[in-house]
């Protein structure tokens, strides 16, 4: 079946629909892109035709390119694959210059069909970049469409004519949030942007009336007409020149210079509104393949598109469960975590039972949703209704007999194994014998809280990171003894919430956490040695870190760092790192001098007494001074890297780690890991094995056995091999 069709009606109207076989969504691939080519060109060629319209036959209009015909692209031109690349996106590029023209005289800009979109629903990417090409954008009045181009967030930009068509459209300011933070709007705050014409009822009959009417003159872009002018002005221009001065000073305020697909957009923005339209095309088309021939590029659209959607498809549930969707959920805990989590479930239509020791905690904790959906109601996000529908759903009590009839138990009390078995033993007690128990803990291992359970084969953990209504990652922990109907509940229930699971074995912090704390301290680290917390926090952050770690330690608390130190102290006893000294010296002071991070407005940083950082704390330099020769900034910045990925290839070595996409999704949505890398596993790929394994024998002869080469990534190193190439679920099916 084809994934374009025509049908001419009576009145000289063609309507092309788009209605991709077997798929909810329209994604536009090679053999659909030669399907619309030829639609168009029977279309234009057909005396009866009088206008074209351009639809989609399901709820949505499309979601946008099939990611994996770029990298057939590439792989397809073989020796050259920038050439392949570069021809294949000046393929589609020559389409959609043909909608745009129309079969238009090139000199009067006369003769030409009309050519309307009509938008059902969502229309993203390709989606969009489709319907801009068009001469009118109708879109049906449909608030829960996400009308924009969020190539920027997987690591791309819009490389179909989308970036050249919105910059020329609304000005390179206006049409930014859009190309640089990949914004999704519903179809009337895209009609108020400029981005579509139209939001109707009946989007079909509207663009069929539009075509049956238009003019010459209707059916003319702007930049193809004589004396055009870019909104807000081209480069060269005096109000343009500021204008391209602020965009590229926004985007290396907010990247650091770690994004090559950002300052990518801006060089083809900048290019080619200096020059003819078609001229930008090209100009757009050869930056588009510079990114897509970066291996960052690759990384990200791997981790952050394709792997991301496989683990929220399923990909590590087991499959011989049946469905697990959750009903009824019992919250233990009305505090920060417990809260979150009502609010999460409640608003995925999930009946809570929210329990604390005392009413009036557990009514704060509910508190927390009629709050947050205050907020939604005032930025118009939700309604009423909604908060009415979601707040009934949600039972605040101290009554353990409100429990019964819950299917799924997530216990989010105080990180104490005591406290955790008494309210496990109570609520199994009323519970029936085939609820699954899921702790929240952070740290604490699944196996021995399971010890409480008379079920340890329904006991798992579900590992929410804070906020839980912000944070996208849920990390699902399995005890020795955790059964797959627990692993498939979890599973399915975060599927209900709308977040991404990864699915661990236990072990001291799981994965996660594992991965960040080597992070935190040696950034701390690197305090006490002298090298001046300034160059740390911003090291971290050119390469791509979302918050140095100094700060970072300040957000999540020094008293937690004093409270983990002391517990994996008294954890691991003799084997406790011997260089832990100094850090832990360090938090113990800082906690000493009362200074607990953000919550006491007194850190790392200093803050005003509005909580607002004012700069890092003078007092640090006292106890630690600067020393005068500092560290090359790459080495730093390795230092920061190696200690989190040498962990993460140390979870995979030990199967904590199960499958190699949880760990890079993981890594980028649960603590920030770089995400231009792809994630730290995807990191290794980019450098090489080999180069990794040669780092690791420098940085430890420098710093420390902690970055002593693991023995998975020698013999990767000596074989020259891919932590993809050897452990992606295809190559490990090969």
């Amino acid at each position: 079946m084809a994934d374009f069709t025509m049908k001419t009606d009576a009145e000289g109207v063609a309507t092309i629909t788009w209605d991709c076989p077997g798929k909810t969504m329209n994604v536009l691939n090679m053999k659909a892109l030669e399907e619309l080519n030829d639609c168009i060109d029977t279309a234009l060629g057909d005396d009866a035709v009088k206008g074209i319209v351009i639809t989609s036959d399901k709820p949505d209009f499309a979601g946008g390119m099939d990611l994996n015909v770029l990298g057939k692209m590439r792989d397809d031109a073989g020796d050259e694959p920038a050439r392949g690349l570069f021809e294949g996106i000046m393929q589609m590029h020559g389409l959609l210059r043909k909608i745009e023209l129309a079969g238009m005289d090139p000199k009067t800009k006369k003769g030409g069909k009309p050519i309307a979109a009509a938008l059902p629903g969502t229309a993203v990417g390709i989606g969009l970049e489709l319907p801009l090409s068009t001469h009118r954008i109708f879109a049906a009045d449909n608030p829960k469409a996400k009308i924009g181009l969020p190539e920027i967030m997987v690591g791309i930009f819009p490389g179909a004519g989308g970036t050249t068509r919105l910059t020329r459209k609304l000005g390179a300011m206006a049409a930014s949030p859009y190309l640089l933070e990949g914004k999704l709007v519903d179809p009337k705050k895209a009609k108020g942007a400029g981005i579509i014409d139209e939001v109707v009822d009946d989007p079909v009959a509207a663009a069929r009336d539009w075509v049956l009417n238009a003019k010459d003159a209707d059916i003319v872009k702007p930049w193809d007409q004589k004396g055009y002018k870019m909104p807000g002005g081209a480069p060269y221009s005096a109000q343009g020149f500021m204008t391209f001065v602020g965009a590229s000073a926004m985007v290396n305020a907010q990247t650091k210079g770690a994004f090559p697909a950002a300052k990518a957009l801006l060089s083809a923005v900048y290019e080619g509104a200096c020059v003819d339209f078609d001229t930008a095309l090209r100009i757009e088309a050869r930056w588009f393949t510079n990114i897509l021939m970066n291996p960052s590029s690759s990384a990200m659209i791997r981790s952050l598109f394709v792997n991301k959607e496989a683990l929220e498809k399923g990909a590590v549930r087991p499959q011989d469960v049946d469905d697990q969707k959750v009903r009824k959920l019992g919250v233990l805990g009305a505090g920060m975590m417990g809260a979150g989590i009502t609010l999460v479930s409640a608003q995925a239509g999930i009946e809570v039972v929210l329990l604390d020791q005392s009413q009036e905690a557990a009514d704060k904790g509910k508190a927390y949703t009629e709050s947050y959906l205050d907020k939604g109601i005032k930025r118009g996000k939700t309604t009423e209704e909604k908060k009415a529908r979601t707040l009934g759903l949600i039972t605040a009590t101290t009554e353990y007999d409100q429990l019964a009839g819950c299917d799924l138990i997530i216990e989010a009390v105080f990180e104490d194994p005591s406290i955790k078995a008494e309210v496990t033993r109570k609520v199994e007690a009323v519970i029936g014998e085939d609820c699954i128990f899921a702790t929240n803990t952070s740290t604490l291992p699944i196996t021995d809280l399971a010890e409480a359970s008379q079920r340890p084969e329904q006991f798992i953990g579900i590992h929410f990171f804070s906020p839980v209504e912000k944070m996208a990652l849920v990390e699902i922990i399995k005890g020795k003894q955790t059964g797959d109907r627990a692993v498939a509940k979890a599973l399915d229930y975060v599927r209900q919430i709308r977040k991404t699971p990864i699915v661990v074995n236990d072990a001291r912090f799981f994965y996660a956490n594992r991965c960040i704390i080597p992070y935190l301290n040696e950034g701390a680290r690197m305090v006490t040695e002298g090298v001046a917390p300034a160059l740390i926090e911003n090291a971290a952050k050119q390469v791509g870190m979302p918050l140095g770690p100094l700060q970072l330690i300040d957000e999540t608390s020094i008293d937690l760092a004093v409270k983990i130190a002391k517990a994996t102290k008294a954890a691991m006893g003799d084997a406790y790192p011997k260089d832990a000294a100094d850090v832990d010296a360090l938090f113990f002071w800082l906690h000493d001098e009362g200074r607990m991070g953000r919550k006491s407005k007194a850190g790392f940083y200093a803050y005003d007494e509005a909580g607002k950082r004012t700069g890092l704390w003078e007092g640090l330099a006292a106890k630690y001074p600067v020393k005068e020769d500092q560290p090359e900034l790459i080495e730093v910045q390795e230092r920061l890297l190696f200690a989190q990925v040498l962990e993460a290839v140390r979870a995979l070595e030990d199967g904590v780690l199960m499958d190699i996409r949880e760990g890079d999704v993981g890594a980028i949505l649960g603590w920030g890991f770089a995400p231009w890398s792809g994630g730290p596993l995807s990191w290794l790929d980019i450098i090489g094995t080999p180069y990794a394994a040669e780092r690791c024998d420098e940085l430890e002869a420098a710093y420390g056995e902690r970055f002593k080469c693991p023995a998975l990534l020698r013999e990767m190193a000596e074989k020259n091999q891919t932590f993809y190439g050897r452990f992606a679920p295809e190559a490990k099916a090969a």
